[in-house]
């Protein structure tokens, strides 16, 4: 093992705790089929969304951190449940006459709204994968449809046969009277159909391979269970994957704590072993509400991505897992600047502490080596006093505050001058309110302005810093953080702001010198 390998057996951050509770599964021996499995559900009846995003990527967290610690080889399975029945029609399609048509059959063989594939199944099975594929996610995909349909899950669904009576023990206590008197496990699949039905089952016969079920037309029909006539109910089906294929480790939502609790015992009675699991919380909406996907009322990945990069959005999924965080638009901000902090951070760090780092795990312990030049909340304020939607403006000042920065040689920070843009237009421009200054505003920018114009054209940011700290300690201000709230309020029309030495910097101080001039004479500072 490799000196980062046995730093990583003591490491603090989640990932290498979860890592190692896999690494003592298999202390006293490595797993038979030769590789941890690590799994990855999605029920494609709806498009990838952000939550999909957050568990591929917490679990591949998790994934790299175990292969620091063990030579075991790994694998990651996104597993699509595309065996299940279509109950009701998504609202963000197209054509929904055509799902309405085929509501009851299984996904793969629904109708594409979309034209483009085989089936509905299809269509966002292949999104999935273009989604994966885009964050250059390392996994194998699997279809619920091909695995149920090749026999790979035959052994595991006569298992579940076998011991059909443990499971329905398993199973009974958790539903609702009514539905308890007509539920088995297994869901009949109709071959001319191609409907999932969910109808009493009669009578099984494990010798046999079959179940009985009574259609709603009082028809009774024997079945086999094996090759894609039949699929188990999501829970069973749930556990019976976890024995068939061996999973190790898989991670779900707090919501599924009950789901989770049922398919380990189903896993368990059908002779495998349970996977590692981690529950994660579940996201709130700007109300602190939960978000909820037919309310409409989440942040999606397209959203974030208009307004921050890839990897902020990385960062607010790495934080606190277990927490319940709030998913809205006023998060990103922060979330881009704390990338950035901690990306600036890791270079100078031991190897231990970069073990702690989000990046190490955002970047699989590969961080960019080069730093974007200016923070986030710089170049919303700087936005904010330009008032423009042009970028080219906006490079204007920074070119000259940092002559070796351009779009060309420096495109981490052009995309970061587009996010903040489109952010300042959309969230921060409709909520300014500019504050008149009182007397001791006046007296302080007065001061302020003074000495700025006795500074040299290039001061750097400290040295205005300590000039905007001493004017504000001399004035009637009951402390600093006042001081600073006026600047904010008076210059800027919001409560809060960046560090002024460095955005006075990065304006210019002749710029500065304007702005302030313009303040105390009453100008509507909102008009560029």
């Amino acid at each position: 093992m490799s000196t980062l390998g046995e730093l990583a057996l003591e490491a603090k951050a989640w990932p290498f705790e979860e890592a190692r509770k896999i690494l003592k599964r298999y202390e006293s021996a490595p797993p038979e089929k030769g590789y941890i499995l690590f799994e990855t559900g999605y029920g494609p009846s709806g498009l990838p969304h952000i939550g999909t995003f957050g568990e591929v990527l917490r679990t591949t967290m998790v994934r790299r951190a175990f292969e620091l610690m063990s030579d075991i080889p790994t694998k990651l399975l996104a597993f699509s449940d595309d065996m299940d029945g279509l109950r009701k029609v998504p609202d963000n399609v197209p054509n929904k006459d055509t799902l309405q048509a085929a509501l009851g059959k299984r996904l793969t063989k629904v109708p594409d709204p979309f034209g483009t594939h085989d089936s509905f199944g299809h269509h966002n099975n292949a999104r999935l994968r273009a989604f994966l594929d885009g964050f250059g996610f390392e996994y194998e995909f699997a279809s619920s449809t091909d695995y149920y349909f090749s026999g790979r899950f035959d052994d595991a669904l006569i298992r579940v046969l076998e011991e059909y009576e443990a499971v329905q023990k398993i199973m009974l206590p958790s539903l609702r009277d009514e539905r308890r008197a007509t539920y088995s496990p297994f869901l009949p699949v109709d071959p001319a159909t191609d409907e999932v039905y969910q109808v009493p089952v009669i009578a099984t016969d494990a010798a046999k391979g079959t179940i009985v079920y009574r259609r709603e037309d009082g028809e009774e029909v024997e079945t086999p269970v094996t090759g894609g006539r039949c699929k188990l109910q999501w829970k069973p089906d749930w556990g019976m994957r976890w024995a068939a294929l061996g999973v190790d480790y898989e991670m779900s939502g707090k919501d599924l704590i009950d789901s989770v609790r049922l398919s380990t015992r189903i896993c368990q009675a059908l002779g495998g072993r349970s996977p590692e699991t981690l529950t994660y919380e579940l996201f709130l909406d700007d109300k602190g509400e939960k978000i909820s996907k037919s309310k409409g009322n989440g942040l999606s990945m397209d959203d974030w991505l208009a307004y921050g990069p890839n990897e902020s959005l990385s960062l607010f999924m790495f934080q606190k897992p277990k927490t319940a965080k709030k998913l809205y638009f006023d998060v990103i901000p922060k979330n881009v600047d704390d990338y950035l902090t901690f990306l600036s951070k890791i270079g100078e760090e031991e190897p231990a502490k970069q073990l702690e780092n989000p990046v190490w795990h955002i970047h699989e312990g590969k961080p960019p080596v080069e730093r974007p030049k200016l923070s986030f909340s710089i170049l919303l304020n700087l936005a904010a006093v330009c008032n423009t939607e042009d970028k080219a403006v906006l490079w204007g000042f920074i070119s000259r505050y940092a002559s070796d920065a351009s779009p060309d040689s420096d495109p981490y920070l052009d995309r970061l001058v587009g996010h903040a843009i489109r952010y300042y237009q959309d969230f921060v421009k409709p909520h300014k309110a500019y504050k008149a200054p009182d007397e001791t505003d006046r007296a302080a920018l007065t001061a302020l302005r003074a000495a700025l114009a006795d500074m040299p054209a290039d001061a750097d940011a400290e040295a205005i810093q300590t000039q905007v700290y001493e004017i504000g300690k001399a004035h009637a201000y009951e402390n600093l953080r006042d001081w600073f709230k006026a600047l904010y309020q008076i210059l800027l029309g919001q409560d809060q702001g960046p560090r002024m030495g460095s955005f006075f910097a990065l304006y210019g101080l002749s710029e500065t010198i304007a702005l302030i001039d313009r303040a105390l004479a009453g100008e509507d500072l909102s008009a560029a």
